[in-house]
């Protein structure tokens, strides 16, 4: 039978939670959940915890938050809960080499992508905004640089044509978890096999911005489709219209969105009437499907149209 091994959790997002709910689920001891100090969140800068704190403290696991795990005083925390082996997923920081020292076994990482392709903080956006059909997540041996141990497993599922970032995020972390429960398991019984990445085939999946959800309408419709899905949940796809009345521009932020046939200059209403509302590209057109204004909730495009008058000839971005 393997050896029970006391594991230290490292996980601050969403998609973290499987992971650490199928870790209390294997018999191993948790001996502490470590993640990022709450933050103050939303339009009210409210100290919510995360949904992992919480689940935690339900299984009575203990919680540290350093502002700096890579800080002497983070490393003596870690050394001190006198890990077997370090669990990340999501955490939000680079564990350094005196880190990763602390775990007689070293650090595994759970990661959104098939590495070595999207290393790097958003590889779940990053694949959509650039087209891909497959993606998948890699357990990890952890090392100091970025995303680049050695693979331990792997699993792969195909991304939706509608999917957002949002969407499949939360189906890699429930594919994921008991791919490192199983890892851990390979891991206490000896018969993990480490392969290395091929470093020429890495690409990057850098942290998201807000400008990165900018609409160009010069792209393809295609494009700007995937655009608009990997913006989701955060930071938003989005474009400011321009009236042909005369009024002041405005910001739109674009939710939902479809590839629909048209043509015109792009970034030009074509069709504004109902439930239609659509955009002219460089190739093909976009049919926004649900919007929102700064401040206000999201709304279906019909009852946007039944509150904006939008005039077909109305420009939209630069």
């Amino acid at each position: 039978m393997p050896a029970d091994l006391r594991l230290v959790m490292l996980g601050t997002g969403d998609f973290a939670l499987p992971t650490f709910q199928r870790l209390a689920d294997t018999g191993h001891s948790i001996a502490a959940l470590i993640t990022q100090p709450d933050r103050p969140q939303g339009r009210k800068r409210e100290i919510i915890p995360s949904a992992i704190k919480t689940a935690a403290l339900a299984h009575e696991v203990p919680v540290y938050q350093p502002e700096n795990i890579n800080a002497p005083e983070g490393v003596e925390l870690v050394r001190s809960l006198r890990p077997d082996l370090l669990v990340t997923a999501a955490y939000g920081q680079i564990l350094s080499a005196e880190v990763l020292a602390t775990a007689r076994l070293g650090g595994t990482n759970l990661h959104g992508s098939i590495l070595p392709a999207y290393r790097g903080a958003a590889p779940v956006a990053r694949a959509i905004e650039r087209g891909e059909t497959e993606t998948g997540v890699t357990v990890i041996a952890m090392s100091p640089r970025v995303d680049a141990g050695g693979m331990i497993a792997f699993a792969r599922t195909p991304i939706g044509e509608d999917e957002t970032a949002g969407e499949l995020e939360d189906r890699l972390a429930v594919l994921g978890a008991p791919l490192i429960a199983r890892v851990i398991e390979d891991i206490a019984a000896g018969r993990a096999v480490v392969l290395p990445q091929d470093p020429a085939k890495a690409t990057k999946a850098p942290k998201l911005s807000k400008d990165d959800g900018r609409i160009d309408w010069s792209k393809s419709a295609r494009d700007i489709h995937n655009l608009v899905r990997a913006m989701q949940p955060w930071p938003t796809a989005a474009t400011t219209w321009y009236p042909s009345s005369g009024k002041a521009p405005l910001r739109i932020i674009v939710h939902r969105a479809s590839v629909v046939e048209g043509e015109g200059k792009p970034g030009q209403v074509i069709e504004a009437a109902r439930d239609r509302l659509v955009i002219a590209t460089s190739s093909g057109a976009i049919r926004l499907v649900r919007v929102q204004m700064p401040g206000k909730t999201s709304l279906a495009v019909e009852e946007f149209l039944r509150g904006h008058a939008v005039h077909i000839g109305d420009q939209l971005g630069a």
